[in-house]
């Protein structure tokens, strides 16, 4: 046992650097069959992107081949489609094209243009003539002696007595017959006192006459309107009718915000109320007028901003250039042809219809709707889209808004409720229209020669004319004709009376 163990340890010490010996040499052999096997896979993954990139390529190019040929039947279906089919040229009524933007854009740069030549003209002929100086004794011949403002102030009076009034008919001081018979004087006195004045005392000017006697129409049918609407309150009390209807004449959603209240008859007959009225920009009275939220500073400086600016604009064009074309057309007619007359007429026309739609801009958008902001009075429609009227009628309705209301709810739906036809009570709006007209032009003038009543009085055969015969277009060119012709035909024969009766008589 003893001789066997060092030979048994012999051989495994053999065995094992056998074993080690083969280790070494295979160890290289396994490094090198490893990177093989690596290059391998590494050569397939290689050859199987590059045959996808192939595949890819080819399927992209197969792809632009398709679409080409689908693009290129496409474009030969579009050769061949039909390029007409049926319709209207755009200026065809037919074709209901109603944008002319670009068309109203030329039309205000050829008006601009050509005035601009005519003003350059004029500047050349007489040179610089706005004069502020000259403004001021338009209203004032005497510095010291203010008889317009005078009579302004005087038409308080007035209010104040149709407030006592109504404030004794809510009493029952007296009777409604009495009351009726105060509210008539008062008008009459209100509509007589002032046109007197003007034509009995020399130092009212022409333009002070018409800016208090414009005055003084206004209150009156603001009083009379004030008269009917807290007479049809006393109606309704008598009926014992709990609430009243917040508007009598034009039903319609209104808003009262916070810390206004609603007011009923006869909480009305206030100061306050009455001279809340008489500033506000309406001529129908109502109890409880809609009123707007807040005082907007910005949309109230906008339109000082333009009532000034427009201002500026009307004096200085109106002494500028309508002036010098009145002084100009001041001869007799009778020593003229009828070639003459038509010039003079259409060289008025341009400066008095420019002049007008600049005071409709100023008065009816800028003024009123300054004075309702100031007022919060929040019923702002003074006016609608006159300018596409088709027949005179529907211009006469939608100018002047103010106006057309009043005459709507105090003189028209009243006569038709009385039994008369629409036609007459249409001709007699049209009467007491043309009355006013003639009273705002004459008494100034102090000369009466019917030229505006009988302008406005020719507009119901013109109405009618327009509404039988003319539709759409054609209805809207004559408005406009009437519009730029008829005011200064009127204004040419003021020119020439008063020419007539000033000039020729000194020369006489």
């Amino acid at each position: 046992m003893g001789d066997y163990k060092p030979a048994e340890a012999l051989t495994h010490r053999r065995r094992a650097t056998l074993a080690a010996a083969r280790a070494a040499t295979l160890q290289p052999m396994n490094r090198r069959f490893e990177g093989d096997r690596q290059s391998l896979v590494a050569a397939d993954i290689s050859f199987e992107n590059e045959h996808n990139k192939r595949d890819h390529s080819l399927e992209i190019s197969w792809n632009k081949t398709k679409n080409d040929k689908k693009k290129r039947r496409n474009d030969i279906s579009d050769m061949l489609s039909n390029c007409h089919k049926t319709q209207e040229s755009l200026l065809s009524s037919a074709s209901g094209y109603k944008n002319y933007r670009g068309v109203l854009n030329w039309c205000v740069v050829m008006l601009v243009l050509s005035n601009a030549r005519l003003f350059l003209e004029n500047l050349l002929r007489y040179g610089v003539l706005v004069d502020p100086i000259q403004v001021v004794s338009l209203f004032l011949n005497d510095p010291y002696s203010w008889p317009a403002a005078c009579l302004v102030i005087v038409s308080n009076v007035f209010i104040l007595v149709a407030l006592y009034t109504e404030r004794q008919l809510s009493k029952g001081s007296l009777s409604e017959l009495v009351g009726l018979l105060v509210h008539c004087i008062n008008m009459a006195v209100l509509l007589t006192f002032p046109a007197a004045v003007v034509l009995l005392v020399p130092s009212v000017t022409s333009v002070g006459g018409l800016f208090v006697l414009g005055t003084y129409t206004i209150v009156l049918l603001k009083l009379y309107s004030y008269k009917d609407v807290n007479f049809w309150c006393r109606e309704l009390s008598t009926m014992k009718a709990k609430k009243l209807s917040r508007s009598l004449s034009c039903p319609s959603e209104q808003r009262f915000y916070e810390g206004e209240r609603k007011v009923c008859y006869p909480g009305n007959l206030t100061l306050r109320d009455m001279y809340y009225f008489i500033f506000a920009p309406t001529l129908c009275y109502e109890l409880n007028f809609p009123r707007s939220p807040k005082i907007r500073m910005s949309f109230l400086l906008r339109r000082l901003f333009e009532m000034l600016f427009f201002t500026q604009l009307l004096v200085g064009l109106t002494q500028q250039w309508m002036i010098p074309i009145i002084q100009s057309s001041m001869k007799p007619l009778e020593d003229m042809d009828l070639s003459r007359m038509t010039e003079r007429l259409l060289r008025l026309a341009v400066p008095n219809h420019l002049l007008w739609l600049m005071f409709f801009y100023w008065f009816f958008h800028s003024s009123l709707n300054f004075t309702a902001e100031l007022l919060r009075f929040g019923d702002r429609q003074f006016y609608k889209d006159w300018w596409n009227s088709e027949s005179v009628t529907y211009f006469w309705q939608n100018w002047n808004i103010p106006v057309h209301k009043w005459c709507l709810r105090h003189f028209y739906k009243p006569l038709l409720r009385r039994g008369f036809s629409k036609m007459f009570s249409q001709s007699a709006v049209f009467f007491l229209s043309a009355f006013f007209h003639e009273y705002l032009v004459s008494v100034p003038l102090r000369m009466f020669r019917l030229w505006a009543f009988m302008g406005m009085m020719a507009q119901l055969p013109l109405a009618w004319f327009v509404g039988r015969f003319l539709r759409g277009n054609y209805g809207n060119a004559a408005v406009w004709i009437s519009i730029i012709i008829g005011q200064p035909f009127a204004v040419l024969m003021y020119v020439h009376d008063y020419y007539v009766i000033h000039y020729r008589q000194e020369g006489e």
